[in-house]
């Protein structure tokens, strides 16, 4: 038989291997990735000789979140998403402003259904990866893809969207905020079927046209729930972890979930709450801006709460740039919100670059012998900046816990009452107390001291009120001598630490990264300002971020 005969005839039978190879690796890429439980055990006892005890986790994974359960209403959309299009999409997304995701969309070469698309498909990558996995997300809207192509639509018909703009923007709102379709769980199993409605603040995102996207994990009860227990902890979400070193640094409380989504590139941005710090923490420990503004120019309404009195909402974002734009879509007057004063009603920030000649930053003796806070006083001062040296350390009370716990008492029995849905079963904390202790290895590992405390409470509403006047009173005098003598403009902080201070006197406070330690742990400069006057807070914050440009991609999730 001729050679050339034999092989026509054993051509077929060469293709057929490579064809089906080839079939293969398209299965083999269109398979989803799926998330299972693993033996923690290894991973427990290796934190169990963590130098510091905070991170002597009891437990990673949530037991009653099954992670497929997020990704799984988007099976369809995702099927259609290949590896190559999330590759594609990669440069134009991750660690891009929201003013560059815009122009992308203005330039065609990028989507709204895209961009959300992409988020999707790189939580599931993250978070069913047991050597990546953040358990920063709680829920997934199952509408968020469906918006997203809406308002595409919407730009197509010639919608005019400025490069500032959160239209088109995923949004993923700490779960203590109210969001119709999702449970709103603040972490506790006691709220697992809270299907509470839309908060103020989210009504407002909406109309501007942003995307929630979904709900980031929190220390649960926003972290004013157990005693020596590690921030980032919910039942309902698991431990989260943080992007810039998973078993060697916290994420900061509460909003963790906000926080270390945002550093991780899950979504766009995210909004936080804090009380004392639980905005600022998490933003420091994650390398990002977190915008705590007064209480009283954001909305609370709709949001489980620890306190009517300090108590705001804020935004958790890779940029001032970007916290403004957030910030400013999240504005309106709540006349059921009666923190909000009649300033609020047109409240808004600018993002502008200006000069700093003529600002006075307050420069704290304590601090100076950090190398970071020295560079940052450094970098403003060449810039035009005044720095006043200040000896000044804050005075703390004893009492300011149980101020919180008596607020908690109140203002959790209120919101039970007027927001939680039909489903949840408890009205107040001895409730919780009772509830928790049916199954507490399940329901409260770490215990419930804080809830323990408060149930033993006998704060009469006069001395209450006597309690928080006492303890604003003092934060105010402090802090009002402090830049009043001095002529302050901003004073100048690190990471948390003076955000007890800022939140009894209503001083907004602003956190931006400032560099990372030999360990790599992020360290963030926080810029503390009066009453209402973020603007400041911007106008310097934006400059240090351009002058410094600290931030960079945790080394995982680039």
């Amino acid at each position: 038989m001729p050679h050339s005969y034999l092989r026509l005839l054993l051509l077929p039978l060469l293709i057929f291997p490579l064809a089906l190879s080839a079939a293969e690796n398209v299965a083999a890429e269109n398979v989803a990735p799926v998330w299972e439980r693993y033996d923690e055990s290894a991973d427990l006892a290796e934190l169990a000789e963590h130098e510091n005890e905070s991170m002597h986790f009891k437990r990673l994974n949530s037991r009653l979140l099954d992670k497929n359960d997020l990704w799984a209403p988007f099976a369809e959309q995702l099927q259609g998403f290949s590896a190559a299009d999330y590759a594609r999409l990669k440069p134009l997304i991750v660690d891009k402003s929201i003013a560059s995701m815009q122009q992308a969309v203005a330039d065609g070469s990028l989507t709204y259904e895209a961009l959300v698309t992409f988020y999707i498909y790189r939580i599931r990558e993250i978070e069913s990866d047991n050597k990546l996995f953040i358990n920063a997300i709680i829920s997934l809207n199952p509408e968020a893809i469906n918006r997203a192509r809406m308002l595409d639509g919407l730009r197509q018909q010639g919608n005019a969207v400025n490069l500032d703009s959160m239209f088109g923007i995923p949004v993923l709102l700490k779960d203590n905020i109210g969001f119709q379709g999702l449970p709103t769980t603040a972490g506790a199993v006691a709220l697992q079927n809270n299907y509470a409605g839309n908060a103020f603040i989210v009504d407002q995102l909406l109309a501007k046209g942003a995307i929630i996207l979904g709900k980031a994990n929190l220390s649960e009860w926003a972290y004013f729930f157990c005693e020596d227990c590690p921030s980032g902890y919910s039942a309902m979400g698991g431990q989260t972890l943080n992007p810039y070193g998973r078993k060697l640094f916290g994420t900061g409380g509460s909003s963790s979930g906000s926080g270390a989504s945002v550093a991780a590139n899950l979504a766009t941005v995210a909004v936080g709450s804090e009380t004392s710090g639980s905005i600022l923490s998490p933003a420091s420990a994650n390398s990002l801006v977190g915008l705590k503004p007064t209480t009283g120019t954001l909305s609370r309404t709709g949001v489980v709460p620890i306190s009517a009195v300090l108590d705001t909402t804020g935004a958790l974002t890779r940029s001032v740039a970007d916290a403004v734009s957030l910030f400013n879509a999240m504005i309106g007057y709540d006349q059921a919100d009666t923190a909000m004063p009649l300033i609020s009603e047109d409240f808004s920030l600018i993002y502008r670059e200006l000069d700093l000649e003529g600002k006075r930053l307050g420069v704290l003796d304590n601090y100076v012998d950090n190398e970071f806070y020295r560079r940052a006083v450094s970098l403003l001062t060449e810039n035009g900046a005044t720095a006043i040296s200040l000896d000044f350390t804050a005075s703390s009370s004893e009492r300011f816990l149980e101020f919180l716990g008596a607020e908690m008492l109140r203002d959790l029995a209120l919101y039970l009452q007027q927001y939680a849905s039909h489903e949840v079963a408890i009205t107040s904390i001895a409730d919780l107390q009772a509830f928790n202790a049916v199954d507490i290895d399940l329901r409260a590992p770490y215990g419930q001291g804080l809830v323990d405390r408060m149930t033993q409470l006998e704060l009469s509403a006069s001395e209450l009120e006597l309690l928080r006047e006492e303890l604003q009173t003092a934060a105010t005098i402090q802090l009002q001598q402090l830049f009043s003598e001095a002529d302050l403009d901003v004073l100048l902080s690190i990471d948390n630490r003076d955000a007890g201070l800022a939140a009894l006197a209503n001083y907004p406070a602003l956190t931006i990264p400032m560099g990372y330690e030999e360990s790599g742990r992020p360290i963030g400069l926080t810029l503390i300002a009066p009453s209402f006057q973020e603007q400041d807070l911007i106008d310097v914050g934006a400059r240090f971020e351009q002058l410094s440009q600290s931030r960079r991609i945790p080394g995982l999730y680039q």
